[in-house]
């Protein structure tokens, strides 16, 4: 039936000249078409008129059904039709008019569908978009089995395996009784050459657009916007802490040479210690956890006093005693990263508090050796001041100094309340060198005095070390440990000397019974706050 439309074109189209389309513009070439369908639709009403006129009737009794012929027949016809309208097009009718239609008829279209469609795209110009970051977490989980193509990978410093969809596949979700259709899209574009590369060897630029299309029924999207939004932020914040390795980050050797990008570098925090395998007396462990766990539950109310979400403690005690054990099991403890802030390696204020914004929330900052680091600083200065003027500039001494005071706004100024969850902790093995304003409360929340072993720290090591907890000769090791002063650092290593377990505690015992310079009375170890 269609077929028959081609000689109504054929006459329209033989008294129009194809070189006028070449001046035709966007309204005359609107009309155009217009005139070329209006031709299509009165052929069409002819063709109509003419085969009702000779189509057989057909009723209840009389079965009969069109020939394979004809059917054919008509399916050419279409074909035929469809060509030559794409044909037409293509050639005569201009590309901005082209996109025009096929935009209308798509939107067209979509008026009539039920269902909408939201794009999360992966960036957002130049940035990150963090949406699509919620989503690519919030799906990996409710992958369905039956999905043919996963996407497996493992990111770099990572130690999981991500997965992750393949383009153009979908996953199909319910929220509240709603469903809802996730699609990744994956859009490639033509290579280009990077300006200023070799003639010979251009390097090629190669540019890929990734999205998620999220399809739903239109009557639901407040729901999707306001409700299921904030629900796949909040499962994919907690599938991201499952899945985080820690990392100890370090200061750029490189940091001053002017090139762009981060002042830190990271690795991997793979130190095994944990609250349960210190060897530190129980009531202090259970004491410094459950204040780890009070500060991590008060964000609202630091927020509504007024006060930055930091804590600041101070290890101090005997070198060997475990303060950095300490520092690994706070981090392994609430899954933070930890950040090794050297002060001898600063050159001054400046840089302390760039270092301080390019740290990221839920972190320990550790500054060890706090004493020896701020002598450093002061014997620097001191230097300086002495030598005469224009003599410094042939010496390596830095024009710049951290003072004192930018610690302090480090620690409790303005500027320590860039970023929430942040947990300093300072170490040092003589407490009474450090200045007393460093001290003060609000800037030292927890004092943490870690002393000599103890023989609840012992039978830790004996488990850890041994795989013992009973032993003929564990008592008489604990009543030695109570007039002796040997830290834990001493003890693991005795204990890892010899295999056998006899042989291991009997070498501990004569350790123990030698004897030993007279030292300072230490105090008992424990936790205070300010």
């Amino acid at each position: 039936m269609l077929a028959t439309t081609t000689p109504f074109l054929d006459r329209t189209l033989r008294h129009i000249k194809p070189q006028t389309f070449a001046s035709f513009s966007l309204s005359k070439s609107s009309k155009l078409l217009h005139h070329l369908l209006h031709s299509v639709t009165v052929g069409k009403k002819q063709q109509q008129q003419m085969d009702t006129a000779r189509k057989p009737t057909f009723n209840s009794n009389n079965n009969q059904c069109p020939s394979a012929k004809l059917i054919f027949s008509a399916a050419a016809s279409v074909a035929t039709t469809a060509m030559l309208i794409r044909s037409v097009a293509k050639d005569f009718v201009p590309l901005e008019l082209r996109d025009y239609i096929f935009f209308k008829i798509k939107n067209l279209i979509l008026s009539f569908r039920s269902e909408i469609t939201l794009v999360i795209e992966e960036f957002d110009g130049l940035n990150e978009n963090l949406l699509y970051k919620a989503a690519e977490l919030y799906l990996e989980p409710t992958i369905p089995p039956d999905t043919k193509r996963i996407k497996l990978a493992l990111p770099k410093r990572q130690g999981k395996i991500s997965f992750s969809l393949e383009r153009n596949e979908e996953i199909v979700d319910n929220f509240n009784g709603v469903q809802v259709k996730w699609r990744l899209v994956s859009k490639n574009f033509p290579p280009k050459n990077i300006p200023g590369s070799d003639p010979y060897n251009p390097l090629l630029l190669t540019t890929e657009a990734r999205f998620f299309e999220l399809s739903f029924h239109k009557k639901h999207k407040e729901t999707i916007l306001n409700n299921y939004m904030q629900h796949i932020l909040e499962i994919s914040k907690e599938l991201e802490e499952k899945k985080k390795t820690l990392k100890l980050f370090t200061l750029k050797p490189d940091r001053y040479s002017g090139r762009i990008g981060d002042m830190w570098q990271a690795l991997n925090l793979d130190h095994p210690a944990t609250f349960q395998t210190l060897a530190m007396d129980s009531d202090l462990k259970r004491k410094i956890m459950l204040d780890l766990d009070r500060f991590m539950k008060r964000k609202e109310y630091y927020k509504r006093v007024g006060k930055a979400w930091k804590r600041g403690y101070l290890l101090f005690g005997p070198p060997g005693t475990g303060k950095s054990s300490l520092i690994a099991a706070m981090a392994n403890y609430l899954n933070f990263d930890v950040y090794d802030l050297e002060l001898t390696e600063i050159k001054g204020d400046s840089e302390l508090r760039q270092l301080l914004i390019s740290t990221g929330n839920k972190s320990i900052i550790v500054v060890e050796d706090i004493d020896c680091s701020l002598e450093f600083q002061d014997r620097l200065a001191q230097t300086r001041a002495m030598m005469p003027q224009g003599f410094h500039r042939h010496m390596q001494v830095p024009q710049q100094q951290m003072t004192l005071s930018g610690l302090l706004n480090f620690i409790d100024g303005l500027w320590s309340s860039c970023g929430d969850e942040r947990i300093i902790v300072f170490t040092t093995n003589h407490k009474d060198r450090l200045d007393p304003a460093l001290l003060r409360p609000g800037r030292i929340d927890v004092q943490i005095h870690m002393s000599y072993i103890t023989p609840c720290g012992f039978k830790m090591l004996a488990s850890n070390y041994l795989g013992i907890t009973e032993h003929p000769q564990l008592l008489e090791i604990e009543e030695l440990l109570k007039t002796t002063k040997v830290t834990p650092a001493e003890v693991g290593e005795l204990l890892m000397k010899d295999e056998g377990t006899e042989k291991v505690l009997q070498g501990l015992i004569q350790f123990l019974q030698t004897p030993l310079s007279d030292a300072a009375a230490e105090p008992q170890p424990g936790m205070s706050q300010q």
